[in-house]
């Protein structure tokens, strides 16, 4: 995921677009250089709007009094960067032999003279963004290293399911589960349904019914009581309505390749309210299943890129969704 460095160096920027695994391995940085006695003593972390660039390198200069290492830790280093570039790539010629500078960036240039400097001192460090298939994985070890916690397959990528792809929001998931369970050192697919899944799947899933039934107002007014009454709602929801219609895709095309419904259900792990899943089933083709499903990525998209809001993406596409019915 990042690209590994040395960590006797006295200049770093770490550089990714999630701001998650860039703190995350800043963290990891700082441990290598300085460990958590020293930072009291040998830290200095100035706002990057506040930082004057003197102050800076008078503070990587100063020898450390009672550590190895002095370090100066700069977290959304942008403006310090632009502001003072030249300067930067003067103090790469002549680092300070006990100072440590570390700066935090979400964009990176690597078109410029500082980049190209820095390729020859190794102290670029990239974090790569984490695709989908990666996440199961990566909470299953999160879940081991900060709680001893054991996540099987099959739980990890349920808890993505439901939560959602930004491994910020699973990990902070994964600690209100280590709570939820203790003293337990195993977490069930129960336990998720139970602390973070059920009422937004029950939700999503009372909204979805009301729609296949022809039921609009009662859709749209149990979305909209879904979200005033929980202010969290916009970060659990699109997973929870993707959770159901992945579901009924899934038990859909097995229907189409000559599986009993009731079976369809059962392979889906749909045991809570069947009988009103297979009327969904019956409702909907496998092509609008498929149109929904990409419109719920769409909606992720527009969510984490600021176009759009999850109230008023989640109540338009369930609009849609009756629109099809009524055209049937």
């Amino acid at each position: 995921m990042a690209t590994k460095q040395q960590h006797g160096l006295g200049f770093y920027v770490i550089f990714g677009l999630d701001p998650f695994l860039v703190s995350k391995e800043c963290e990891k940085l700082l441990d290598a250089v300085l460990g958590d006695e020293d930072r009291s003593m040998a830290l200095y972390e100035p706002r990057a709007n506040e930082a004057q660039v003197s102050d800076v390198l008078d503070e990587l200069r100063t020898l450390p009094f009672l550590a190895s290492k002095r370090v100066v830790l700069i977290k959304d280093a942008e403006p310090f960067v632009k502001a003072n570039g030249d300067v930067l790539m003067s103090y790469l010629d002549a680092m300070s032999p006990s100072g440590t500078l570390i700066l935090t960036v979400c964009s990176w240039d690597k078109r410029t003279r500082l980049h190209k400097k820095f390729q020859k001192t190794g102290g670029l460090i990239e974090v790569g963004r984490m695709y989908s298939n990666q996440l199961p994985g990566y909470i299953s070890s999160y879940a081991q290293q900060a709680h001893a916690i054991r996540l099987d397959g099959q739980t990890s990528r349920f808890l993505v399911e439901l939560v959602g792809d930004e491994p910020g929001r699973l990990c902070r998931e994964m600690d209100k589960l280590a709570v939820y369970v203790s003293p337990k050192k195993t977490v069930s697919t129960h336990d998720i349904e139970s602390l973070i899944g059920h009422n937004r799947m029950f939700d999503a899933f009372g909204v979805i019914d009301s729609v296949s039934a022809g039921r609009i107002g009662p859709a749209v007014s149990r979305i909209r009581n879904m979200f005033a009454a929980d202010k969290n709602a916009e970060y659990s929801v699109v997973g929870a309505f993707g959770y159901h219609f992945r579901r009924l895709f899934r038990a859909k095309a097995l229907i189409s390749k000559g599986v009993s419904p009731q079976q369809a259900a059962m392979k889906t792990g749909v045991r809570f309210k069947q009988n009103e899943f297979l009327q969904q089933l019956q409702r909907l083709s496998l092509t609008q299943l498929a149109w929904i499903l990409a419109e719920l990525g769409r909606i992720d998209f527009g969510l984490k890129t600021g176009q759009t809001t999850a109230s008023i993406a989640i109540e338009r596409l369930v609009l849609q969704v009756f629109s099809m019915h009524n055209k049937r």
